[in-house]
């Protein structure tokens, strides 16, 4: 008796243990994921969710981070130091906190502070903070303002005489105390000293004028910059203008003009101001001892500005100083319209993006200072604090996506995210890794992380940060009024919750063949749960197919017959630390009616 034979079912196996990470796109690659959440690439190839994170501190009202020698953060009205606090009188603002070598500027406060100041225990408050801005005025003290003639280090100039002819003799034979006289035939006049050798009148060059009333000086430093106003003399109406400090004590102060004898100006004609103040800026740099900033919109003194300023070299406090040295101040107009989005330091050039360009500054000092403009993709309006550098990659937020900037053009890079539009962003860097956090069209944060030596993104969860700061092998972040770490916790911290879920599988596949077999080689701490959900054929619901509790830290294989369908999806949570190493589809030969 003959029985008839059956055919054997083509079978076929495909594994995946290489994984790529997120990739929220219609087609995505084996190893890929649509969805995932607190998954990491440090354990890459394998599949892994990222560690415990930590509270290191939950101040009062946290504002702002900056790694120096210890990570420092500003609470409130105060300043922290490796948790030493210092009283400031801080505003509630969020901060911007920048470094200059020992020193750290914090705006919109216009305070600085010395970290060096600091000696572990205690802190010099008297030497180590202060203001940018500086302010005199003689309203309140009710003194009046006195101006003479004087030497540049502040002496007092005798002149005997005055007026449009030369004075026919001199019987002056003291070297060191030669005659001078205030010629008037020209304006403006002009101040001559008598030469014994050569028998002639002879014009000093530069003549300084001393502004003299108690405390006037005690704010400022030689050679800072300075706006005086207020003064009523017609003769001296030049003084109302920028002007440099050659020379001061605490009760006078010396700036270059002439002077035809001795003025006071009494309170009650009006104050006399005198203020070294910065410049009203939307974002603030540093950049070869030098602070950078730009400004769009109206400046201190009123005027609609779109600028870009430089600080006096290595003086945080000056930005009006033209000396006409390679230490002075500098300041520039640019002719690209549109609000600055954003500002950073990249390969010591400083860099000012608005949305559709970057202004690239090229030079060392103010007389070959260049600024190159080029039409590019910038960072993208309330995403300033996107920008980190990873290596020598510069990352932020565009219009378009996430961008990667090597210094030539930048390139979007953020395809793996899919065609979700986000807005506010606030990126961070730490190892090689770009950390970032934006909110989506439905006001929901997401926080996303790119590796850029592996080259592929993970997210992680919802995390709403206010900035991020790298410090000491940690990755701080301020996040819901706290300083939290990022990649390490405590041991008593909650376990992780996790999520992937896969692409469409079996979609691709042609010949009716169908998956009857899926099997994930995994090892799970103890106490971890794990649930793995299928989808079949794109409908709404989701279904059970297995169910895992670690009870050792041995790998294992678990099996999941799927039903039969056309194409399916994978969804695998859990609870603590675990490691996917595998997952094996087998494949079977179908047929049209079944």
């Amino acid at each position: 008796m003959k029985y008839p034979k059956l055919k054997v079912i083509p079978a076929s196996r495909q594994m995946v243990d290489t994984f790529k990470g997120y990739n929220h796109n219609l087609r995505i690659g084996d190893g890929e994921f649509f969805d995932m959440k607190n998954m990491t690439s440090d354990y890459y190839p394998v599949l892994s969710p990222r560690g415990k994170r930590g509270v290191y501190a939950s101040p009062a009202s946290p504002t702002g981070l900056i790694a120096k020698d210890a990570l420092c953060y500003v609470d409130g009205s105060k300043f922290v130091i490796n948790e030493y606090p210092i009283e400031m009188g801080l505003n509630d603002e969020p901060k911007q906190l920048i470094s200059m070598g020992a020193y750290v500027i914090i705006m919109p406060d216009r305070k600085w502070i010395n970290t060096q100041c600091w000696d572990g225990n205690v802190f010099d408050v008297e030497k180590g903070t202060g203001d940018i801005d500086a302010h005199f005025d003689n309203a309140k003290s009710g003194l009046d303002v006195t101006f003479s003639l004087c030497t540049l280090d502040g002496a007092d100039r005798i002149v005997k005489y005055h007026g449009a002819n030369e004075p026919n003799e001199t019987a002056n034979t003291d070297l060191e105390n030669l005659d001078l006289w205030i010629d008037e035939s020209s304006t403006p006049h002009a101040l001559k000293q008598y030469s014994a050798s050569s028998k002639a009148w002879v014009q000093i060059a530069t003549t300084y004028i001393k502004i003299s009333c108690q405390g006037i000086g005690a704010a400022f430093e030689q050679y800072d910059g300075v706006t005086i106003s207020g003064i009523k003399a017609d003769e001296l109406q030049d003084l109302n203008a920028s002007m440099v400090i050659w020379a001061k004590s605490d009760d006078y102060i010396v700036v270059v003009g002439i002077l035809d004898e001795t003025i006071s100006q009494p309170v009650d004609m009006g104050a006399i101001s005198v203020d070294r103040k910065m410049p009203s800026m939307d974002f603030i740099i540093e950049s070869e001892n030098r602070l950078w900033g730009c400004k769009y919109g109206e400046a201190n003194n009123g005027q609609i500005v779109n600028e870009i300023y430089a600080s006096k070299l290595g003086d945080f406090k000056n930005w009006n100083c033209f000396m006409g040295v390679s230490t002075d101040s500098y300041a520039a107009s640019c002719g690209t319209d549109g609000q600055f989005t954003g500002a950073i330091t990249h390969m010591g050039y400083p860099l000012f993006f608005k949305e559709n360009c970057v202004h690239k500054v090229y030079g060392n000092y103010p007389a070959n200072f260049q600024i190159q403009t080029t039409a590019c993709s910038g960072v993208q309006k309330d995403s300033g604090k996107s920008l980190a550098i990873v290596n020598t990659t510069l990352f932020y937020k565009s219009v378009s996506g996430v961008c990667a900037y090597d210094g030539s053009l930048p390139t979007v890079m953020s395809y793996a995210l899919g065609n979700e539009a986000y807005s506010e962003a606030v990126g961070g860097s730490h190892g090689n890794k770009y950390y970032i956090s934006m909110k989506d069209v439905s006001g929901n944060y997401n926080l996303f992380v790119y590796d850029a030596a592996k080259g592929m993104w993970h997210k992680e969860d919802d995390l709403q940060v206010d900035c991020f700061c790298s410090c000491r092998g940690e990755m701080y972040a301020i996040s819901n009024g706290e300083i939290i770490t990022m990649t390490s916790g405590t041991p008593d911290a909650d376990p992780v919750e996790w999520m992937v879920e896969t692409g469409e599988i079996g979609i691709n596949s042609p010949d009716m063949k169908y998956i009857s077999r899926i099997t994930l080689r995994m090892s799970m701490d103890i106490d971890t749960e794990v649930v793995i959900y299928a989808q079949y054929d794109s409908r709404d619901e989701w279904e059970i197919v297995c169910t895992m509790h670690g009870t050792d830290l041995r790998s294992f294989s678990i099996p999941i017959r799927p039903m039969r369908c056309d194409h399916m999806k994978l969804r695998i949570e859990g609870v603590g630390a675990a490691k996917i190493y595998s997952i094996t589809k087998t494949i079977e030969q179908g047929s049209e009616l079944s």
